[in-house]
């Protein structure tokens, strides 16, 4: 821990300022619709999707509650890299504007990132340059199909709970997730985040972010987690999160990735 971009303001000022708790509960259904994934060999002890060119820049929502858009983008813009080689940055705004009460979306009050995925898989996703992103939600879709990039096929849900699912997944792709920010998460600056109040409960799940990676530092398991918040909080945008301790904030309760 330590003072950060956040941390003159208290926990209830920095939730209302990102308005994480606006974001909504998913569904009964969505939370059971669990695949297991199968790794074809030996899962690696350590993976860092950011030495594989699989990412872009970290970005920043601004005062929108779209921590949804940017984490649904990251799992997108990564798999879109690893099945054809081209880095794309994706419209965070385009989802932000056009998933809106379609798909039970609420702009800037908060969504969940399977609705953002079934989003694109029904319509498309424009790039990022073509859709720019305003940190609002009170201009109507402008999304254009011709511009579209891609569209993925479908999305598949991690083992709920399972972080041991969660490792296999992200090996082979970085994985959406959903986690509790309430305690002192927004006072992160450095090392590995380990916070043994920070429950699993669905309830209080928050915030949505990038599992980007994961690995073991002197014998503490962690995972590397993209965040969209800019690059002056935590690790040039970047937070290391405590794995194998009985899914800590949750970060395997509700991870989710998309499959082009």
């Amino acid at each position: 821990m330590g003072m950060n971009v956040f941390g003159d303001l208290t926990t209830e000022e920095f939730l209302e300022r990102q308005k994480l708790s606006k974001i909504n509960r998913p569904s009964t259904s969505a939370t059971t619709k669990n695949v297991k994934v199968e790794f074809d060999g030996n899962v690696p002890d350590a993976v860092d999707w950011r030495d594989k060119g699989a990412l872009t820049d970290v970005k920043d929502q601004g005062q929108c509650g779209s921590c949804w858009a940017f984490s649904t983008t990251g799992a997108i813009e990564a798999a879109y890299f690893i099945k054809t080689g081209n880095l794309v940055s994706l419209s965070e705004q385009n989802l932000v504007d056009c998933a809106s009460g379609v798909q039970g979306c609420y702009g800037c009050s908060g969504c969940w990132m399977d609705r953002a995925m079934q989003y694109t898989e029904d319509n498309g996703i424009m790039r990022e340059e073509d859709y720019q992103y305003k940190a609002k939600d009170d201009e109507g879709c402008l999304f254009n199909v011709s511009e579209s990039v891609l569209k993925p096929k479908e999305h598949i849900f991690v083992t709920v709970g399972s972080e041991e699912n969660l490792k296999e997944a992200v090996a082979r792709q970085p994985v959406s997730v959903a986690i509790n920010t309430r305690q002192v998460f927004h006072l992160y600056k450095s090392g590995i985040l380990n916070d043994p109040t920070c429950t699993s409960d669905d309830r209080h799940l928050d915030h949505a972010v990038l599992v980007v990676g994961y690995g073991t530092l002197n014998g503490t398991d962690y995972w590397i987690v993209k965040n969209s918040w800019g690059l002056t909080w935590g690790q040039e945008g970047y937070v290391f999160m405590s794995r194998n301790k009985n899914n800590q904030c949750g970060i395997a309760t509700f991870a989710v990735y998309p499959v082009l």
